[in-house]
């Protein structure tokens, strides 16, 4: 476990300051500084972020809520241990979801079309020189993408539910974006995808969204489980050397009766 040592400014107003733990320690959870399954105290991440404890209270309550902690009374916090196939549930209705809205938006009149779909078709139909290279900002633009097709359809509902599948997968659907030839297959998949909704071959842009997600899903699980591999051997390494230093500079006490 590695907790962020990030001193934040004392005099901040409690909401920002509440904010800012937030985000620092969702940010430790997706960059996997904080591993599935490892526990803390409030005290600690009050003592790291030099806080008192009710903003941090605050933080890690909201992240209880979003579903990315777990708390145990008297016995301190749990980052949630990952559950792959609670995560193939939530893919799988996002592509109930996804493949509806296509429908919806291929049956939609001609003259008519949502100006959201236009907007996604000046993002993505665009000239490879004009495309974004940065993992970060292509994984938001892509996130956005998928809900704006939920938008466009007009179902308020399936919007909303959808929005709510999206933020549960999004500490595993941005490692899709970790990969360089990803970024640019989406780039491409999304325009295919686009073109098939504004030709109203709604079959065909089903299809390319299902096989588009389904890689997706398949990718951020292959990454998703090297980088766990990769931090837990990180961790291990940690706790070696420290051991090594504290038994290094370990003073031996003497036997005053010898």
């Amino acid at each position: 476990m590695q907790l962020s040592s990030t001193v934040m400014r004392s005099k901040e107003r409690p909401e920002n300051l509440a904010e800012r733990i937030y985000a620092q320690l969702k940010d430790d959870i997706f960059e996997f500084r904080l591993l599935p399954g490892d526990r803390f105290s409030e005290g600690e991440v009050a003592e790291r972020m030099a806080v008192s404890r009710t903003p941090v209270r605050q933080a890690l309550y909201r992240l209880e809520r979003e579903g990315y902690l777990e708390v145990y009374f008297r016995s301190g916090w749990q980052v949630r241990p990952f559950d792959f196939e609670h995560f193939e549930e939530l893919y799988d209705l996002r592509i109930v979801l996804e493949l509806e809205a296509v429908k919806r938006l291929c049956d939609w009149p001609r003259a008519e079309l949502p100006p959201l779909l236009a907007q996604l078709a000046e993002t993505w139909m665009v000239a490879a020189d004009q495309r974004l290279t940065d993992g970060s900002a292509v994984s938001r633009l892509d996130e956005q993408f998928h809900c704006h097709l939920l938008e466009a359809a007009g179902n308020r509902e399936m919007a909303r539910i959808h929005a709510q599948v999206s933020e549960k997968i999004r500490i595993i659907r941005r490692l899709d974006f970790t990969q360089g030839p990803r970024i640019e297959l989406t780039y491409q998949e999304h325009a295919l995808i686009l073109e098939a909704i504004l030709k109203r071959r709604c079959e065909q842009a089903q299809s390319l969204l299902k096989t588009h997600i389904e890689v997706s899903k398949a990718e951020v699980r292959k990454v998703t489980l090297h980088m766990l591999h990769t931090a837990r051997q990180r961790s291990l390494a940690a706790g070696s050397k420290q051991e090594h230093f504290a038994s290094a500079h370990h003073k031996p006490t003497v036997d005053s009766t010898i």
